[in-house]
């Protein structure tokens, strides 16, 4: 039997992996004495794999495929096929940055001010290709963590990873540019990925975690409405697409399907109730599949 062996990134993504897999279809039991988690499909092997890591270990062939940051994947020069693109991170469903960052009080106003100074970060190599690109030279130290309290005593500036900022700016940090956008992706190894069976596991495997990354933020809502008032209830409703609208046993009403954004459903229940519908249902949802 053919084994897909699929590395889970381990880390500040791992719990943000797991519930994605389990709303995708798959349960993965993680044991905290074990670095391969139990899978509930045979046909695939799982391993616990660092971010940072992930790539070089699909790019030998440890691992047939994984997930892992593009930002890691680009530090790492790793020859790897990236199949696609997942947008999920630690907190939220969206990408996130890599910002060149400073003391609030430091007089830098751009990454030219730099110059000679000392930056401290993790993707040493995404922040000297950035250098190059600016034409200043600087000391690029490698941070183990915790790199947001090394200014201004070890550090001039950092190049740190951010999702919604917050942590900069609780540490008085103030961005000067983005120097890398990045998203969760779904690698493979280039020789895995050519082997039929490997590559049609893995399509169908990110079909399902699209489709729930997709479902994550909306909720289907169902609910009738006259026929003579149908104008007014779809002015009111955004859709995904155009709403499913069937006849009922009641040839004067009809039934409204539809797929909106959950953040919006408190402002728009009271509108559609005003525009005459009826039988309001809002029900989550597991996967939506474009």
């Amino acid at each position: 039997m053919s084994v897909l062996k699929l590395g889970i990134p381990k880390g500040s993504l791992q719990d943000a992996t797991i519930d994605l897999f389990a709303r995708a279809g798959w349960r993965i039991t993680v044991n905290s004495r074990s670095y391969a988690p139990a899978i509930d499909d045979v046909e695939i092997e799982c391993l616990m794999v660092r971010a940072q890591e992930m790539a070089r270990y699909v790019e030998n062939g440890a691992l047939d495929a994984g997930i892992t940051g593009r930002d890691w994947v680009v530090e790492t020069g790793a020859n790897v096929a990236e199949i696609a693109e997942l947008i999920y991170a630690k907190q939220r469903l969206a990408r996130v940055r890599w910002v060149l960052a400073v003391p609030e009080d430091a007089p830098v106003q751009s990454v030219r001010d730099l110059e000679g100074k000392v930056i401290a970060t993790e993707v040493v190599q995404i922040t000297q290709k950035y250098l190059q690109r600016h034409g200043v030279k600087a000391r690029v130290e490698f941070s183990w963590g915790a790199t947001e309290v090394k200014v201004p005593r070890l550090a001039d500036a950092i190049v740190e990873v951010t999702e919604t900022g917050s942590s900069l700016r609780a540490n008085r940090l103030r961005i000067l540019d983005t120097v890398l956008e990045s998203a969760t992706v779904f690698i493979m190894n280039r020789e895995a990925a050519g082997d039929p069976w490997k590559r049609e596991k893995c399509q169908n495997l990110i079909v399902m975690l699209q489709g729930a990354i997709a479902a994550a933020s909306k909720v289907g809502l169902m609910l009738n409405v006259r026929r003579e008032d149908l104008p007014g209830v779809l002015n009111v409703l955004p859709a995904l697409k155009n709403p499913t609208i069937s006849t009922l046993s009641d040839p004067e009403w009809v039934a409204v399907n539809t797929i909106i954004e959950e953040s919006v459903v408190r402002q728009l229940l009271p509108k559609l109730k005003t525009a005459k519908a009826q039988g309001i249902v809002e029900y989550p949802l597991n996967k939506i599949v474009l």
